[in-house]
């Protein structure tokens, strides 16, 4: 992935694949699943810019996972890998499974 960089406030995501057995153990077959919205941040852009012209840094990060809108982004093939695109603004959270922080947010 090191020979693409995306620009602007641009974020580059692979998607983390879904369950394929259902709660009661019912196995999907492809046809059937939905595309996941999960996906983890494989590379960022460097920001956008304000009217000020002020580069604002982007708020994920490589490595963080993240949901995103089930629409969202342009598919891509980069190195032979599926990727997909999307700007910053098509991501709705960053998923934390850090221990205690939902003790954190309790508080």
């Amino acid at each position: 992935m090191s020979n693409f960089r995306p620009l602007h406030d641009r974020v580059v995501l692979r998607r983390i694949d879904a369950e394929e057995k259902s709660a009661g153990g019912i196995i999907i077959p492809d046809t059937a699943k939905e595309k996941p919205t999960e996906a983890e941040v494989v590379a960022v852009g460097p920001g956008a810019r304000d009217e000020q012209g002020q580069l604002t840094p982007l708020q994920v990060a490589p490595g963080d996972r993240v949901l995103f809108g089930k629409w969202s982004g342009t598919e891509v093939k980069i190195s032979g890998e599926d990727l997909l695109i999307v700007k910053e603004s098509d991501i709705l959270g960053i998923v934390t499974n850090a221990p205690g922080a939902a003790a954190k947010q309790a508080a």
